[in-house]
């Protein structure tokens, strides 16, 4: 009897407005990835649906249960809370699932630290430029003027972490972006290495910042 083979733990982050959360939705469907769905504390978008987006709780909720040490990973991002259930991961990687993360550098450096028994692909999804981005905040349900200035301004922070990454990858275009990371997958998951170029992304970065 062969032993049911444990699933990967695939992280994505991006400063925010780069599109990774669509790029996600995009890799959870094929069945056999599963896209994890975190706590948090902010308030819920008007497209946003409590259970599958996020389980959206307060942050007295939020405290308990990280003094119940129930977080894979968590934290505080713009104001609000975000974290991952942790039983809810181990079962689905046990399971045999690929469970993919869609999380900032806090929480990915946080999971990479534990060393957990699964394998870890981690990908930064870096923006084509500063417009792109400023225009994608802006389309989003985000009409404080302020909000989206707040995001602006941590951007140079955010993008530092890329080489924290196993994978940078620039979403100029969402069906090229999502074929690439598709390719990645397939390799890791193979076993394989892939590559990009480094002197790309850094000329990118210094171009964004």
């Amino acid at each position: 009897m062969s032993l049911k083979k444990k699933g990967a733990m695939i992280v994505f982050s991006s400063p925010s407005g780069a599109g990774k959360t669509t790029l996600v939705k995009l890799i959870s469907n094929n069945k056999n990835n599963y896209i994890s769905v975190s706590h948090t504390t902010r308030s819920p978008r008007s497209n946003e649906i409590n259970g599958i987006d996020y389980y959206f709780i307060d942050k007295n909720q939020f405290q308990k249960l990280i003094k119940e040490k129930e977080f894979l990973e968590y934290a505080k991002v713009f104001g609000n809370y975000y974290g991952t259930s942790k039983k809810e991961i181990i079962s689905k990687l046990e399971e045999g699932k690929n469970v993919i993360f869609d999380i900032d550098w806090q929480g990915t450096e946080q999971i990479i630290k534990q060393k957990l028994n699964y394998k870890l692909i981690t990908i930064f999804i870096l923006p084509p430029s500063k417009k792109v981005l400023r225009d994608r905040l802006s389309n989003r349900d985000m009409k404080d003027k302020l909000i989206v200035e707040e995001r602006m301004n941590q951007f140079d922070k955010d993008i530092l972490h890329w080489k924290n990454y196993n994978y940078v990858v620039i979403n100029d275009e969402l069906k090229f972006c999502y074929k690439k990371i598709v390719n990645i997958l397939e390799s890791e998951l193979n076993g394989k290495k892939n590559t990009y170029n480094k002197t790309v992304i850094e000329n990118h970065i210094k171009n964004l910042i």
